[in-house]
């Protein structure tokens, strides 16, 4: 009796450990990759748009700021990528959670008290956090980015360092090509500000310099009616959100007095309306005598 006790009791337990536990093993690993390829799978579905133009189904809860002068080819590249980066955090974050939960999972069927193993992590975790607090603010900074939609694909920024058109972002780093073509990386924990000159609407601002002997109220009404007429060619009407207005004196100094003319236009397209309102006004100081302060400057030094 006693021996076919031990035999039974032998193998009941070689049961458990050969096919019970096994099999409830496998069960979890199984589970954690059907859950981990359904998770993704829905998530790649919301970072991709249902039609060309639309935006992604991820993006939607979130604040879009792409400028409307935008080209539409820019506008989908930025939603894509921006879809993208958010949708692989969430890939990342689901992994590493199932991973976690299967690994306990398993650590537990085998009989081994998990409390320890958590308590371990927690420790590991936070010496890692000290040790790479650096990177992990870049990738903060970087969500935080990416949600608010502080810039995208295509936009002029201002980052304080390097200023030029953003070509991508990331979640460590976005990189700002110059006007001079220098790539520029930068880490978004060192970002402090941002300067967008791509959401909403610009200013193009003209400085006219004058001499201190020309007729500054004529010289008012020859830069503002050369301005008027620039903004209403053709190329520049449809950048230009609000008649030019002429804001007078600027500034008085010992070499010349400088009259200021702004105008409201798209966003991005204040440069080429500026430079097209200065050149007609130089033009039409030039067509009507008025003089510039290097010649008033040069005759009063020949004079003495």
């Amino acid at each position: 009796m006693i021996v076919q006790r031990l035999a039974f009791e032998l193998t009941d337990t070689n049961r458990e450990w050969l096919v019970e536990r096994p099999l409830a093993i496998a069960g979890y690993v199984l589970a954690a990759l059907i859950l981990r390829f359904v998770l993704h799978r829905f998530i790649d579905r919301m970072t991709k748009p249902r039609h060309q133009s639309s935006k992604p189904g991820l993006l939607r809860p979130f604040q879009e700021r792409a400028p409307k002068g935008l080209p539409g080819v820019l506008v989908n590249e930025r939603r894509t990528q921006r879809a993208e980066t958010i949708g692989s955090v969430l890939k990342s974050g689901v992994s590493v959670v199932l991973l976690v939960w299967c690994v306990l999972q398993i650590l537990g069927t085998l009989g081994l008290n998990v409390a320890p193993f958590i308590a371990s992590a927690g420790i590991v975790g936070v010496a890692l956090g000290f040790g790479a607090q650096n990177l992990v603010r870049d990738f903060i900074s970087g969500m935080f980015m990416l949600l608010e939609d502080q810039y995208g694909v295509g936009d002029v920024v201002d980052l304080g360092d390097a200023v030029g058109t953003v070509e991508s972002v990331g979640l460590r780093v976005t990189t700002v090509r110059d006007i001079s073509g220098t790539l520029w990386y930068c880490r978004n924990g060192e970002i402090l500000r941002v300067g967008n000159m791509s959401q909403g609407y610009a200013v193009a601002v003209v400085d006219a310099p004058i001499a201190h002997a020309a007729n500054v109220h004529r010289a008012c009404e020859v830069a503002l009616r050369a301005a008027l007429e620039t903004v209403e060619r053709d190329d520049l009407a449809r950048d230009v959100l609000e008649p030019p207005e002429m804001l007078g004196v600027n500034s008085v100094t010992p070499e010349s007095v400088t009259l200021r003319i702004t105008v409201r236009t798209r966003a991005g397209k204040q440069w080429a309306v500026q430079r097209a309102i200065a050149r007609a006004v130089l033009e039409a100081f030039d067509d009507n005598s008025i003089d510039a302060p290097l010649p008033a400057l040069l005759a009063s030094s020949r004079a003495d």
